[in-house]
């Protein structure tokens, strides 16, 4: 049979809440910027909240002894009663993931290098695309928390795909709520500083640091969920097609 032959019915399978966990490495930067700036790169109906950004670096030993590398970068933010994040960029290291994430969340997921070096105390995040290092977080660990109990955070993407005829989206987009949970069993206290640099494709500096909220370092298990609560006007969310698109960001470069 050809393998691009319809594929046979499989049984479903659960997940065991008691098999082995997959622990990541993380280290997260929570800054604060420009509450306009913020508001500015929010599409309806996302509103904003505190003017921070999350900046966070994760490495996990997937199942099949593959190394995940990943970065993000957020803006905080609210939908109705619900305060959670909306993703600017999301960098992978692998094809995988992009996907998996583009298609079934509508992440903003590109392919990148993100990596967290460690050695002794002195802990280094960085993630780059393209060439260009784009951000950077270099700090000390000066004190060993206690590790949080299990907790919960949200997200929201918009996941929409465009018309093969072109000028706009084949349809409306939806608005997806994503749920993470998070436990940790490392936390450590870092004291260092954020750096961003200049970059045709992911211009992060537009997101000035103000002041370090918070810079940690984590060893915990996530997991994650999402489901759509909406669809919105495609209106509402073309002016801002291009933060998926490389293509159309650098079109915004001055001149």
């Amino acid at each position: 049979m050809a393998r691009y032959a319809a594929l046979q019915a499989e049984p479903e399978t659960t997940s065991d809440p008691n098999g082995p966990k997959m622990w990541s490495r993380n280290l997260l930067a929570i800054y604060e910027t420009d509450p306009d700036v913020v508001a500015s790169v929010l599409p309806r109906p996302l509103e904003p909240a505190e003017a921070h950004v999350r900046v966070n670096f994760a490495q996990v030993d997937m199942p099949d002894g593959s190394p995940l590398s990943a970065g993000t970068i957020a803006v905080k933010c609210r939908y109705e009663e619900t305060v959670g994040s909306y993703d600017l960029l999301m960098i992978m290291n692998t094809e995988s993931a992009v996907i998996g994430g583009r298609e079934t969340f509508g992440e903003p997921k590109k392919i990148g290098e993100a990596s967290i070096r460690r050695q002794g105390d002195e802990v280094v995040g960085t993630m780059s695309r393209r060439g260009v290092e784009i951000v950077e977080v270099r700090g000390k660990v000066v004190e060993e928390l206690p590790p949080e109990p299990l907790s919960e955070r949200f997200a929201f993407y918009f996941k929409f795909l465009l018309d093969p005829e072109g000028g706009r989206f084949d349809s409306d987009p939806s608005l997806v709520q994503v749920r993470r949970t998070q436990e940790d069993r490392l936390k450590e206290r870092i004291a260092g500083q954020v750096t961003l640099r200049e970059s045709v494709f992911d211009p992060i500096v537009d997101l000035p640091v103000h002041r370090i909220v918070s810079l940690a370092y984590t060893e915990s298990h996530q997991t994650q969920t999402g489901a759509i609560v909406r669809t919105v006007p495609s209106e509402w969310i073309w002016p801002f097609r291009h933060q998926r698109y490389d293509s159309l960001i650098a079109r915004l470069q001055p001149a």
